[in-house]
């Protein structure tokens, strides 16, 4: 008889090598998966505000009236407010105005601070309206990622209701005399 065939199958100390082996290489892969999956987050729901954003601005223009996005900037959510009444057609006053449903933001991500006209928020509720003939309240909106202190910047151009993302917290700087020579 063979001395190798007396001895079929591996050690123990095989196996658990090989068990290590494996256990380390799942590690890595799930760190670099942690790694990635945050950031995706957070340009996911910028992406989402942005489109929302975007179509209030277009809503306003085609249908000829004034629409509003409200930001809840303690419970991190933002909904579009209509100009129209639940039944049909334009609200009198502000109590008829139909809200659509709550946007909330993915868990980790939240709103650092909006800044509407120059003016700076951190908490409570704002608006910013977008009007018919394309403009919108200047504002910019900070998303911050939690707690990995990434960060995206919305811009909307109060003239032109236009949008700009910039990477990380973004300040427009105000024009200065030698801007216009």
């Amino acid at each position: 008889m063979n001395a190798r065939a007396g001895r079929a199958g591996f050690t123990m100390i095989e196996m658990l090598g090989v068990i290590v082996i494996l256990g380390l290489v799942a590690t890595l892969v799930t760190m670099n998966w942690r790694a990635i999956l945050p950031r995706t987050e957070l340009h996911s729901a910028t992406r989402v505000l942005a489109s929302t954003i975007s179509g209030a601005h277009s809503e306003a223009i085609a249908r000829n009236a004034i629409f509003r996005i409200e930001y809840d900037l303690d419970k991190h959510r933002y909904r579009v407010n209509t100009p129209y009444r639940l039944g049909g057609g334009l609200a009198a006053n502000d109590d008829e105005r139909t809200a659509l449903e709550w946007t909330v933001l993915p868990e980790s991500v939240r709103f650092s601070r909006i800044q509407i006209d120059g003016v700076e928020y951190q908490k409570g509720m704002v608006y910013v309206r977008f009007d018919p003939l394309g403009a919108a309240s200047g504002h910019i909106i900070t998303l911050e990622q939690q707690p990995y202190k990434n960060s995206y910047t919305i811009e909307v151009q109060g003239l032109t209701g236009m949008i700009d993302y910039h990477e990380g917290v973004f300040e427009r700087q105000p024009p200065k005399e030698d801007d216009f020579k």
